[in-house]
């Protein structure tokens, strides 16, 4: 299903939290409405990303505050339309780490329950649900999450006299940066890194703003650093994913599109590219990395003398929201 025969857009996410075991348990909930156990989700709002309309609605049914993890897949299904017709519909999923909050029943959900993933997926009502469900479980629930963009829009090079190291985020680009901000700041970012390039450290400067520290400076993430010793490049970065937490990291065109298919090609990852990809993107190899754009990178933690792998590669082309949807569709 296309966008242009997409009428209503929602996400959701498999909401999940360490067991005493340590092992993940999955949050599924009541709908009385429909009277049937669901994964956590809902339509987004008019001038929304889904990453937003995410974690909007799992708060709002659920009651918690989460950070997200890797994309996990999209749904498509019909529903019925205001004109009586069907219109197509679609689901983006994440999965979802519980951090605080806890739930109190509401109009949309009137019970909750924590149950293991095969518990889960015997209650569960509908096969989008299953299948995303199973999805989460193909890989570790606990992986390492980081934020690759490329930096906002600069202007043309060309028309720029001065430094090209000083050339600064244009009015377009400061919107992007401020969708950056937006959408990644969902994913817990613990630490901020960039090239050093003003237009790179202005992308993701209000990032670490937030956070309370400073732009790291990465010399070996600019396109300079990076090809004068692209197996240095890659080493470092890999030295910056196992450092831990959740690190956001702002490069060039010059180096994302290597280092991400370096990587999926490493690791045996198939690239999963969303968010009104053209075409010609589809196709392109090495992997696309369009001005304000992010790789959804997750990776497994090291073990023994083995660093980091990649586990799973989502490109989002754009952090900006998209078309409002047709909220007016009725049914789930």
């Amino acid at each position: 299903m296309n966008d242009e025969e997409t009428k209503v857009r929602a996400a959701g996410a498999v909401l999940w939290r360490p067991g005493p075991d340590g092992a993940p348990e999955i949050a599924v909930v009541h709908r009385p409405r429909y009277d049937d156990w669901s994964l956590p989700k809902g339509k987004l709002d008019p001038g929304e990303t889904t990453v937003a309309a995410a974690v909007r609605e799992l708060h709002e049914e659920t009651g918690f505050h989460v950070v997200l993890g890797r994309f996990l897949k999209q749904v498509a299904y019909g529903v019925p339309g205001p004109d009586g017709g069907t219109v197509g519909k679609t689901v983006d999923y994440f999965s979802a780490r519980a951090v605080s909050g806890e739930f109190t029943p509401n109009d949309e959900v009137d019970e909750l329950r924590w149950l293991s993933p095969p518990e889960a997926e015997a209650i569960l009502h509908r096969r989008g649900d299953v299948e995303t469900l199973r999805e989460f479980c193909a890989l570790p629930a606990d992986l390492t999450t980081v934020l690759l963009v490329r930096h906002a829009k600069a202007g043309k090079r060309d028309e720029w006299t001065g430094d090209d190291d000083l050339r600064p985020l244009s009015n377009a680009g400061l919107r992007q940066s401020d969708g950056i901000r937006a959408v990644t700041t969902r994913f817990g970012p613990t630490r901020v890194l960039s090239a050093p390039r003003l237009r790179c450290v202005q992308t993701v400067a209000k990032v670490a703003e937030d956070l309370g520290i400073e732009v790291a400076q990465e010399h070996l993430l600019s396109e300079e650093g990076y090809w004068a010793d692209p197996v240095l490049g890659l080493a470092r970065f890999l030295a910056i994913v196992g450092d831990g937490g959740t690190p956001l990291l702002c490069s060039q065109g010059g180096v994302i599109p290597d280092l991400v298919t370096q990587l999926a090609e490493r690791d045996g990852v198939e690239l999963e590219l969303r968010s009104h990809v053209t075409e010609s993107e589809q196709r392109r190899r090495p992997a696309p990395a369009k001005k304000g754009s992010l790789w959804l990178l997750s990776f497994r933690p090291p073990s023994g003398n083995e660093g980091p792998r990649l586990a799973a590669a989502t490109y989002f082309a754009s952090q900006l929201p998209s078309p409002s949807p047709l909220n007016s569709a009725k049914g789930e």
